[in-house]
């Protein structure tokens, strides 16, 4: 009797329990469809006012619209956040409304890839041709938010700030040691002197072609980072070079001292200059409208042109299947363009591309769609922060490829994974296996036993096709010779810029580039923009992943920055199939 009151007791304490943490998510979600809904209202905007920046979230490639993706589960509200498609719209608006008469750039980091906040930089400096004032203040700026800064008429930095500025890094993670110590084999068969993806299963360091590679593409990147600092600065670029070799700016004064700043102020001396310009009286408050509140649905133009140039966001690892706003799947992706391409409407395609590649049969599967589309009307590729490896796969066909000095691209190669964890399942375990089959290459891929010589021989051949495969299809996208193809190839990360000299990409340049160009290849002037995939419900969302949101979220806040490796590994174990991806993940923060 005893322990029956005591199973009841526990039983009704899990109940309670259980009903408080769903009666807690239940009100984290209503709020965050009110929120959703309050931000669809008209916000007003006065005369005179200043556009308020601080970009303090991840930047996405498109707006998420799911509210609960924007949840703070503890603080039970919802932050609005937009992705870079309307922080460019935003932006580009301000530039010719009356009502706003400068910027106040507040950002002191930045959670986005170097492309991206070269393409938000890029919508900074069009915004000043308006001639209005760009105005930047931090009191700490990481390397990536001193970047974007950089364009502002002035920059200052609390008297107490300072200003992270060494130079870029790349670092890998390598499992070699912790698969040893678990008695796990990674069996590798790729194509490719440079293919590193599988470098961190079976090395403890970088080899010599993987250092010479990222040498190469992170110093093309450094050295555009300085050039352009140097144009916006007025400082040369020998000398920003020292400045950060040397790490010269270790107090603010330093900062002032070598021009990086134009002044050392408390946030309320910027506010007092904030009025001065836009001619407040001081004992009143600024007006201004943060960049997320500026553009509502109400305020948006919709062109009334029944041309259309579709814009198809392919962003995240590459997979079979439909994938979701963060993977590329194969099923969701092509028949986007598939729909796109047989929509009479539309009389263009763009391809933003941000994906560092993933199963090489998806791609492929993606790439078909592309050259039908091809055949029909324009296909124009914007790539993003990454567009390597399955992700150049799928962007070679189209009629012109657009990339940043700094995204990441080419990878031209191939690798399969299977690990052989027969040691780990006897020694660490005490599991053993045995069984019959009909042919001797019957349990071909088994992670039980280590691969025979005739497997390997079989997978490297499939590999190799696989890779003869790529390049051929880059040659004739590139309209170039399978054989440089294959010299430029070998599994090499390039940088945009060093893409360009090489012949992997057509041009430099940002997303409303490649609009520009697939509008006047279509020989459209009046056109209206419409995305495609149509992107997740809200609903659907919700209640399909909402356990992995909330894992993710409890996971994010514990590890910080160090998340993306976490993401890596989990990406890891999920590999299957010969695989066509770069193991990168370059941010400056």
């Amino acid at each position: 009797m005893k322990d029956f009151f005591k199973f009841v007791f526990a039983s009704m304490i899990g109940f309670i329990l259980s009903f408080f943490v769903a009666f807690l998510l239940l009100i984290a979600i209503i709020g965050a469809l009110v929120s959703s809904a309050g931000n669809e209202g008209k916000v007003s905007i006065a005369s005179n006012s200043v556009l308020h920046v601080s970009l303090d979230y991840p930047i996405a490639e498109r707006t998420d619209k799911n509210p609960f993706a924007e949840l703070d589960l503890f603080g039970l509200e919802s932050k609005k956040t937009l992705g870079l498609n309307e922080i460019l719209a935003n932006i580009n608006e301000a530039k010719t409304d009356d009502r706003i008469k400068g910027i106040y750039l507040d950002v002191s980091s930045l959670s986005a890839g170097m492309a991206t906040i070269e393409e938000v930089r890029n919508a900074l400096i069009d915004f000043k041709k308006s001639g209005k004032f760009i105005i930047a203040y931090s009191e700490v700026y990481s390397q990536g938010a001193y970047y974007l800064s950089s364009i502002a008429d002035k920059i200052y930095l609390n008297p107490e700030g300072m200003i992270d500025f060494r130079g870029l890094s790349s670092e890998i993670m390598f499992f070699k040691g912790a698969l040893e110590k678990l008695d796990i084999e990674a069996q590798i068969i790729k194509v490719g002197t440079y293919k590193s993806a599988v470098e961190p299963f079976i090395l403890d360091k970088m080899s010599e072609p993987n250092k010479q590679q990222v040498s190469s593409f992170l110093g093309s990147m450094y050295d555009h980072l300085l050039s352009e600092i140097s144009k916006s600065r007025k400082i040369s670029k020998e000398s920003l070079f020292s400045i950060a070799d040397s790490a010269k700016i270790r107090a603010p004064k330093d900062a002032l001292t070598f021009k990086m700043v134009d002044g050392l102020k408390y946030k309320d001396e910027v506010l007092d200059e904030l009025k001065k310009l836009t001619k407040i009286d001081k004992k009143k408050d600024i007006k201004s409208v943060s960049l997320e509140d500026y553009t509502t649905k109400e305020e948006i133009k919709e062109e009334s042109s029944k041309n259309r140039i579709a814009v198809i966001y392919a962003n995240g690892e590459i997979i079979s299947g439909e994938g979701d706003d963060e993977t590329i799947g194969s099923e969701r992706i092509s028949r986007a363009i598939r729909k796109a391409r047989t929509d009479d409407k539309v009389k263009a395609i763009v391809l933003r591309i941000n994906s560092p590649g993933g199963s090489a049969l998806a791609s492929d599967v993606i790439w078909r769609e592309t050259v039908l589309a091809k055949k029909t009307k324009p296909v124009i590729v914007s790539m993003g922060d990454v567009a390597a490896s399955g992700g150049y796969y799928i962007a070679c066909a189209a009629d012109s490829i657009f990339a940043q000095p700094n995204t990441i691209t080419g990878s031209i190669g191939v690798f399969g994974i299977i690990p052989n964890m027969q040691k780990f399942f006897k020694n660490k375990l005490g599991i053993t296996f045995d069984g019959v089959k009909t042919g001797k290459f019957a349990d071909l891929g088994s992670i039980s036993r280590p691969l025979t010589e005739g497997e390997k021989m079989i997978i490297q051949l499939e590999v190799n096709k696989v890779y003869d495969t790529f390049t051929k299809k880059v040659a004739d996208g590139r309209k170039k010779d399978q054989n440089y193809i294959n010299s430029i190839g070998q599994g090499r990360v390039w940088s945009g810029t060093e893409a360009l000299n090489i012949g992997l990409v057509d041009r430099l340049g940002n997303i409303n580039d490649a609009i520009a160009s697939a509008a006047k290849k279509a020989k459209l002037k009046d056109y209206k923009i419409v995305d495609y995939p149509a992107q997740i419900d809200p609903f659907t969302a919700l209640f399909d992943k909402s356990g992995d949101q909330v894992k993710a979220y409890f996971v994010k806040r514990e590890l910080g920055d160090n998340f993306m490796y976490y993401e890596q590994m989990k990406s890891a174990l999920n590999l299957s199939g010969v695989q066509a991806r770069v193991p990168y993940n370059i941010q400056i923060r």
